[in-house]
């Protein structure tokens, strides 16, 4: 089979590219521009393209699928050579369900979570030997990709987004997938950008619980209010299995699982992540991994790819990463983060820059997000506002939503780096929120 991927070098894109040629699939594909570590590992698949840009001439009658990435835009020169031809062309995930469509697809689904509960899972099939197809959207110790397709294998794990599926296909992600079974971690306004009302963002969960198979199963967090309501709404038949935080308990910085079999020594830490270990044991439940085996596996579990992830620093300094950006991610960061180290100062930086957090609607959803650090730093770039074409942002309007008065904003990435060059690293604890890199700080030195 011949596919051609229009943005390959986006790090969901490049995945399913290395999963296709690795299936023996024949692959190429175009950008204009493809960034570390998707350059590299394209290159070593033989699927680099020469050069970037956009080239129709690319886009031949041979040609079985083209699939789209959202980098691209709906006036792209090869979508419309591909349009004019007639030939299929696929969304990302709508690619993934004709890959998994005769398989059992476990889609776990939520605005925070997902990429975790995805990572855990995998990691205790993998323990234990258990070879499934997977998409997951981290970088996964044990793992040489995020998208593994085969023709043999019974089950599809998938990390299911609520975000839009295509430029020319404005569906959630999720609702293309159609699962047998699924999870939901939790609901809170995400991609303003896109989802404008907080009902409309809902009605997403609700199209995607509609679209559980008949007579599936439904794993989900009931310590959620929304999704309590969006399961109760729902009017198809599937079978509903209700989740909630375990006990557990930290003894000399260690958290301990307390289960049946007694305790469970954990490598992750946070009541969000004892949460989404609830999720995961759950799901392998369906999957015939039985609890005994699940603890056994899940005591390994270092986390997944910028989710609390500790970061090895030169001078020995205790600092932690995490991809949190939407305000029910920065919330439950900074709750493990105080509770896990609650005898050390605790720094809390937070980057904001995409369109959502950047919009001063949106900040609101930030009240007492960075409460309990005894320092609290945002970043935002002013000119990032400026190339998004957004209205410039007072920080005195950050530290009214946030309800921080303490708050240190900073606007110019030299001037953070100024600061954060006057901290002694070795003294107290650190965590660094951001889905970008702090205007280029080098977390190790």
């Amino acid at each position: 089979m011949k596919t051609h991927f229009i943005a390959i070098g986006g790090s969901a894109m490049h995945n399913l590219a290395i999963a296709l040629k690795d299936k023996g699939y024949q692959v190429t594909g175009s950008d204009d521009a493809i960034f570390e570590p998707s350059k590299s590992r394209l290159e070593k698949k033989g699927i680099l393209p020469a050069e970037m840009g956009w080239f129709p001439e690319k886009i031949t009658s041979d040609i079985d699928a083209v699939i789209l990435g959202m980098h691209a835009h709906q006036d792209n020169p090869e979508l419309a050579k591909a349009k004019e031809m007639g030939l299929k062309i696929y969304s990302y995930p709508e690619f993934l369900y004709e890959q998994s469509k005769t398989k059992t697809r476990v889609v776990i689904a939520g605005s925070h979570g997902k990429t975790t509960i995805t990572s855990m899972i995998l990691h205790v099939l993998n323990f234990h030997q258990k070879d499934v197809d997977y998409m997951v959207g981290a970088q996964l110790e044990g793992f040489d990709c995020m998208v593994k397709l085969t023709q043999d294998n019974d089950f599809m794990v998938l990390e299911g987004d609520e975000y839009l599926s295509s430029p020319i296909d404005l569906r959630s992600k999720f609702l293309l997938y159609q699962p047998n079974i699924a999870l939901m971690s939790g609901i809170a306004w995400d991609h303003i950008n896109v989802f404008k009302t907080f009902d409309d963002y809902i009605e997403q969960f609700r199209k995607f619980t509609a679209s559980i198979t008949p007579g599936g199963v439904l794993v989900y967090n009931e310590e959620d209010a929304e999704v309590v309501k969006v399961v109760e709404s729902a009017e198809n038949y599937f079978r509903k299995i209700p989740y909630k935080t375990p006990e557990y308990e930290i003894t000399n910085g260690k958290v301990f699982l307390k289960t049946e079999m007694g305790d469970i020594p954990l490598s992750v830490f946070g009541a969000h992540n004892l949460l989404n270990l609830e999720g995961a044991r759950h799901i392998c439940r369906q999957l015939g991994i039985m609890d005994e085996d699940f603890y056994d596996a899940i005591m390994s579990f270092k986390g997944a790819s910028k989710r609390l992830e500790k970061v090895e620093r030169e001078d020995k300094g205790t600092l932690y990463k995490d991809f949190a950006h939407a305000p029910s991610k920065v919330k439950a960061a900074v709750k493990a983060f105080c509770e896990q180290f609650k005898k050390e100062t605790k720094y809390g930086f937070l980057e904001l820059h995409t369109y959502s957090s950047l919009n001063p609607v949106f900040l609101e959803q930030y009240d007492h997000a960075m409460d309990g650090l005894d320092e609290a730093v945002v970043f935002y770039s002013e000119d990032a506002l400026r190339i998004k074409r957004m209205d410039p942002i007072s920080p005195d309007l950050i530290k009214e939503k946030f309800k921080n008065e303490k708050l240190k904003v900073f606007t110019n990435a030299e001037e953070l780096h100024a600061y954060w060059e006057t901290l002694d690293k070795t003294q107290g604890v650190f965590l660094m929120m951001s889905s970008g890199n702090f205007g280029g700080l080098d977390l190790t030195k």
